[in-house]
């Protein structure tokens, strides 16, 4: 019976430490200017590639711009919630690098890569133009969801 109990728990163990070695799942982004949370996003995997969409607005800014106004692509005038931002992300030497991320204050549409730190409970996210020096990082935290 002890011994059932303890296999029992470290299966639990490593399925949450699986969880948390993938970025899927929802996240909190904070502004990297004001350092208030702006948003929870969604990080799913499809066909082996990793994508974002935005599944609330935490901002007040966020209430009085309901679509993507100032998207230029295909995501012009598409409602915020729902809204995919990160796209093509692929994971390679470690990080998650090769796909894009859209700004939706201003439309512009960023090359990106992130990786995970803190065991998994940070998201630590880049976008920039041409080469990683010229950009921004961010940092997302996890958000942890009732099951």
């Amino acid at each position: 019976m002890i011994l059932r109990l303890a296999a029992l728990f470290l299966v639990s163990i490593a399925a949450q430490a699986a969880d948390l070695a993938s970025p899927t799942g929802l996240w909190k982004t904070i502004d990297d200017k004001t350092g208030k949370p702006r948003g929870l996003i969604r990080i799913y995997e499809q066909n082996g590639l990793f994508f974002g969409k935005v599944e609330k607005g935490l901002a007040p800014e966020l209430e009085k711009s309901p679509t993507c106004n100032a998207c230029k692509d295909d995501r012009k005038d598409k409602p915020m919630i729902g809204l995919v931002i990160m796209r093509n992300m692929k994971f390679e030497a470690g990080e998650y690098r090769n796909g894009d991320i859209l700004d939706p204050d201003n439309g512009s549409v960023y090359r990106c890569k992130f990786r995970l730190t803190d065991g998994g409970t940070k998201l630590q996210l880049r976008g920039f133009l041409g080469f990683s020096l010229l950009g921004r990082t961010q940092i997302w935290l996890r958000e942890t969801e009732s099951r």
